[in-house]
């Protein structure tokens, strides 16, 4: 894996999603889920297809793309629009409300999200291998996705090793900051435009203040009185 300069950031690799090319998989789907360890807003998911073409050429404007949580917001969003110009590239984002994390817990609603989203990218395209179409999954973490009909690989720090998985976390997070953005206007006492619904201090000191509102994960806030 390459290493960038003093401050020792990995960078995803192309390999596996090319070797898995040779062995005739295609499209590549790579799948990443953002917002697991906030107190508030949903957990996004955003699956990507990578199809072979695209790894036959250079993009410069995708130059060191890695995973959304080594990057500044600034630069997520400039490879999100980056992604987003390719034709070789498509992509989709579900996701669950507070309200859906707090009857099934995050790592349910987080892997219900999973499968909706590579459902909706597949969907009317290919819905099984076939000589067509022997689409890989790509999944982040220690465990495969129920649930699907798909050969399927998981892949323990995938945003990091993979580069399919690291695009689809890029999307799926700025996806979601844009979201807590605009829930900061409805709710404006929590800062959410700040700290996107994360554990901060500034969270906390409002949560403190003003009580829970209708983006707050309960189930999350018990564990928190539990253990204060």
């Amino acid at each position: 894996m390459a290493i960038l300069g003093k401050n020792m950031v990995t960078l995803p690799r192309k390999t596996l999603e090319r070797n898995l090319l040779v062995e005739g998989y295609a499209p590549l789907i790579g799948v990443d889920e953002v917002g697991m360890a906030c107190l508030a807003g949903p957990v996004v998911v955003c699956a990507v297809a990578v199809d072979p073409d695209f790894y036959d050429h250079a993009h410069p404007a995708l130059a060191n793309l890695r995973d959304s949580k080594a990057l500044l917001p600034h630069q997520r969003e400039r490879y999100a629009e980056a992604l987003l110009r390719q034709t070789s590239f498509r992509w989709r984002i579900a996701s669950r409300d507070p309200v859906v994390i707090d009857r099934i817990n995050i790592y349910q609603a987080s892997r219900d999200a999973m499968r909706e989203a590579v459902q909706k990218l597949v969907a009317g395209s290919f819905k099984r291998e076939s000589p067509e179409h022997k689409p890989m999954i790509l999944v982040d973490g220690n465990k495969l996705v129920s649930g699907l009909e798909l050969s399927q690989r998981a892949i323990v720090k995938g945003d990091r090793r993979v580069w399919a998985i690291a695009a689809a976390s890029i999307l799926a997070k700025v996806h979601r900051d844009r979201l807590m953005i605009e829930y900061a206007r409805e709710y404006p006492d929590y800062g959410f435009e700040q700290h996107k619904g994360y554990p901060t201090r500034l969270h906390y000191a409002r949560l403190k203040q003003y009580g829970p509102c209708a983006l707050h994960r309960r189930s999350f806030l018990r564990k928190l009185t539990q253990h204060s």
